[in-house]
């Protein structure tokens, strides 16, 4: 069934590699699929494109990105590196998520590697909950609730456990072609990101018996409520 599906990372490309199987096939299947990036990840310029200009390639990337999976791209204005784990920020990732109604939400796992997604996580986290409840100045629009799903990501890897595998078969050649509107994940020397993640959901496909997959984990209380699917 389409859905609305809201992925949130803390640079652009995080949401893309590790739930853009998920994102790619829901487009497939007619529904919409949005990336929120708390910061652009600019820092990773490679040495011929300065900081400034790759924020605005990035930037181009993730929209490129995102109108192939019929949605759009949010990127909040803060530095690579420098997210701030405030409630500025947590207020404005609820304002999105008010203004996207997703039915689904996808964010890092907790990182002991990057300080971006571990505060990535925390924000998400108290963010849905403010979207879901509350009532203030800062954030607008209506209430609105949708469980959170976390990713598989190598740099967010300890204590990470799967616990709901999705077939993203359909969607897997959309998402391959959206990997490579971003420089860094088919350039990077520093790490294989596009043979990694392809192969990766070759991997995880093998164990959901389908052809590719994606890995999601959720909270401890989640399990005991109810195995919600994405």
């Amino acid at each position: 069934m389409a859905k609305t599906i809201l992925a949130i990372g803390g640079h652009i490309g995080d949401a893309e590699l590790t739930a853009g199987g998920v994102l790619a096939s829901n487009a497939v299947d007619g529904g919409k699929s949005f990336t929120l990036a708390l910061t652009a990840g600019e820092r990773g310029n490679p040495p011929h494109i300065s900081v400034e200009d790759y924020k605005r390639q990035k930037i181009s990337e993730a929209e490129a990105f995102a109108g192939l999976m019929n949605g759009k791209a949010y990127v909040l204005p803060y530095a690579d590196g420098e997210l701030p784990d405030d409630d500025n920020v947590r207020c404005e990732t609820a304002n999105v998520i008010r203004e996207v109604r997703p039915d689904v939400i996808i964010t890092h796992w907790k990182s002991t590697m990057h300080k971006d997604h571990d505060r990535t996580h925390r924000i998400v986290r108290d963010a849905q909950f403010l979207a879901s409840v509350v009532e203030c100045e800062r954030i607008k629009g209506e209430r609105c609730y949708a469980p959170v799903y976390f990713t598989e990501n190598w740099e967010d890897d300890p204590d990470f456990t799967p616990y709901i595998y999705v077939d993203i078969t359909r969607g897997f050649d959309l998402w391959c072609e959206g990997m490579k509107k971003h420089w860094f994940i088919t350039n990077s020397r520093d790490f294989a990101y596009y043979d990694y993640y392809t192969s990766l959901a070759r991997m995880r496909g093998c164990l959901n018996k389908t052809k590719y997959a994606e890995a999601f984990g959720v909270f401890d209380r989640q399990k005991k409520i109810k195995k919600e699917m994405i």
